[in-house]
């Protein structure tokens, strides 16, 4: 008879749950599209990875994300991003990692990303131009007199 009660109990809590969890709060949702080009010469770069994070409103990027490799002609989409803002991240073998913040605030955003080949690195083993001292500032093996 207990285990009766139990299950009618039960029941009666999940018919009285059941309208709060279907009145849950729709959020807006959007299509972001991509295109990852090269910056010198704007050719597509394929099989760029483009991830996107959310982040709050403290800046933090938050857990979970999605990655999304580009196409051959460096396009890449994804339907149900959520409105607010994300941190999107592009990621090519042979190019600057690219990184930005953008507010998704409508139904469809398109993206161009312009990667970047790295920079010359220093080497302390080169000849580098020698600096000018400033002539404001007195020379640091000067003593004073």
């Amino acid at each position: 008879m207990k285990l009766i009660r139990f299950y009618i109990l039960l029941v009666f809590a999940m018919v009285l749950a059941f309208p709060v969890a279907a009145k849950k709060k729709h959020e807006p949702l959007a299509t972001v599209n991509f295109v990852v080009l090269r910056d010198e010469n704007g050719k597509p770069i394929r099989n760029a990875a483009v991830v996107m994070h959310p982040v709050n409103d403290d800046g933090r990027q938050q857990r979970g994300g999605i990655e999304l490799k580009t196409d051959p002609e460096g396009k890449a989409n994804y339907d149900g991003v959520p409105y607010g803002k994300m941190r999107v991240q592009v990621l090519a073998p042979g190019f600057q990692t690219y990184g930005d913040d953008y507010e998704i605030s409508q139904p469809s955003i398109d993206l161009t990303i312009k990667m970047k080949r790295p920079g010359k690195q220093y080497s302390i083993y080169e000849e580098h131009p020698v600096e000018k001292k400033d002539e404001k500032t007195p020379d640091a093996e000067k003593k004073p007199q």
